[in-house]
């Protein structure tokens, strides 16, 4: 007579353990990040896992608009030098204490320290003393960031930034626990140490395999966050992430690999999202001193030579557009239409023999000149590259590919690596042409061929000092077409995001600036 009543004491405890099972996703990443330290960091694969620690004064929702993070308001003076930001009350890191103004008065000052060597630091020049800061002329306290009360953080600008908002979601604006920093020094952010304000805390990092991220219950929202564990798992081999996608072991792929794109559409369906992306993917030149690379008709020789059309057509499998800008369109800020090349429409044939016209007045002879064309590890870039060689071969220039791993390749390319020509790219951080334009400024740790040239340089500080956003778009525009003209960069194409996402994830939304944090997602 008992047993009816045992049997559903069972059933009870079985169905209280379903109900408080952690609800775990895996991510596939493009790499593992170097670090994990937001002001050390450089590329989008980095961004993701950031994005799921910590959380910045403003912050960008599952369709990548700005709403409030930290900052639950904000003013901004009639003259647009003065943001002020009052912070929400619950902000908590991730061991309890509350995030403060002062958190990130301390944040701001340690990235634009000289010996921090944030590459990303002259993002912020925006900032008042920013840049004679970072460049050892002012002490950090004149950096214009103030606490006037622990709620109440006050920015105080060089000139008028209409993307200043915008900037606060970027890497370089999230916030730091300044207790752990100075505990630990550079291993703050092993796990353990890591103290965050997101939606997530750091649990475990084992390198080539995957990093854990679990709830974090001191986050304000952390009621609404549905996904429990996220395990990040770094695919630089796409084919890898897909195999796993299949296999139902991995829930969301970062990339797709372009060759395998008639058989992902077949097979996947809806699961696969291709969407706009605000990026531009080129090849950077550089070369030796001496070098026929170092003499602008080469530079634009080879820029001729390649074929955008079946590059985006037949590697890219239409889920890229041809390019030839820097500055993507669509973008916030700029002169309708854009700049482009002044070949962009004319014929590949045509543009081979005006290509080889370029080389002999350069008094570069055929077969004369090879090329390395380096690229980090994806099938994608190798296919690229790939192509790039055999349209060269149509003007009388031989090249060689040369392959390096994700990490390993951009630290060559920012430490002054030896190159020709190097396979690059860039999300815009902000819809404003600044962030593509200012990569190639003198000094930038992200100018990878190491140009410099004065007047592009003037362009740039002149627009930063212009208010009125039409006339400082024309100034933008001038330095984009110094820029083409001179060829330090060859365009190719504009990015267009491209992931698998299982039919049991919701809350997944396309988006221009391919943000998805998981605090957005949860499954069926």
């Amino acid at each position: 007579m008992f047993r009816p009543l045992l049997i559903s004491g069972l059933l009870l405890s079985v169905f209280s353990n379903f109900a408080h099972a952690e609800t775990v996703l895996n991510r596939g990443n493009d790499i593992d990040p170097s670090t994990l330290d937001q002001q050390l960091t450089v590329t989008v694969a980095e961004a993701r896992l950031l994005s799921d620690l910590y959380q910045g004064l403003v912050m960008q929702d599952a369709k990548g608009a700005i709403i409030p993070g930290v900052a639950k308001s904000w003013e901004i003076s009639p003259d647009g030098l003065t943001y002020i930001f009052k912070l929400r009350d619950n902000a908590k890191w991730s061991n309890g204490d509350p995030v403060t103004a002062s958190d990130f008065v301390f944040t701001f000052q340690r990235i634009m320290d000289p010996q921090t060597a944030a590459p990303y630091a002259n993002v912020l020049f925006p900032i008042k003393n920013g840049e004679a800061i970072a460049t050892g002329k002012m002490p950090k306290e004149k950096l214009g960031v103030e606490a006037l009360d622990e709620q109440t953080l006050k920015f105080t600008l060089e000139a008028p930034t209409p993307y200043f908002v915008q900037l606060m979601t970027h890497n370089t604006a999230l916030p730091l626990n300044k207790k752990s920093v100075e505990a630990n020094g550079k291993k703050f952010t092993a796990p353990g140490n890591l103290i965050s304000n997101g939606a997530y805390q750091l649990v475990d990092f084992v390198p080539n395999d995957k990093i854990t991220m679990k709830k974090n219950p001191y986050y304000y929202d952390a009621d609404k966050v549905k996904i429990d564990v996220v395990n990040w798992l770094p695919f630089e081999n796409r084919s890898s992430c897909m195999r796993r996608f299949e296999a139902k072991e991995v829930q969301i792929c970062s990339d797709v690999a372009a060759e395998q794109m008639d058989y992902v559409k077949q097979q996947f369906g809806k699961q696969l999202h291709v969407a706009p992306l605000l990026g531009s993917y080129f090849l950077d030149i550089k070369g030796k001193d001496g070098s026929p690379l170092k003499d602008a008709r080469v530079r634009r020789a080879i820029s001729m030579a390649i074929d955008r059309d079946f590059i985006a057509s037949e590697v890219w499998r239409g889920t890229m557009l041809p390019s030839y800008s820097l500055v993507p369109p669509g973008i916030d800020n700029y002169v309708s239409g854009g700049v482009k090349q002044d070949f962009a429409n004319v014929d590949i044939l045509d543009r081979e023999d005006k290509a080889k016209a370029l080389l002999k007045e350069a008094g570069v002879e055929p077969d004369s000149l090879t090329l390395e064309l380096y690229y980090s590890t994806s099938e994608n870039h190798k296919n690229v590259m790939a192509a790039v060689a055999d349209m060269l071969k149509n003007i009388g220039i031989k090249a060689k590919l040369n392959e390096l791993e994700g990490t390993t390749y951009f630290n060559f390319l920012r430490e002054d690596g030896d190159f020709n020509l190097a396979r690059d790219g860039w999300i815009g951080d902000y819809s404003d042409p600044q962030s593509f334009l200012f990569l190639y400024q003198t000094g930038n740790s992200f100018n990878y061929p190491k140009w410099s040239n004065k007047t592009y340089d003037s362009l740039l500080e002149k627009a930063a000092k212009t208010t009125d956003l039409k006339a400082r778009a024309d100034i933008l525009a001038d330095a984009e077409r110094l820029l083409l003209k001179e060829q330090v960069i060859i365009p190719l194409l504009t990015y267009a995001s491209r992931a698998l996402v299982s039919d049991q994830v919701e809350g997944w939304q396309d988006n221009i600036m391919d943000v998805h944090a998981t605090q957005w997602l949860s499954l069926k």
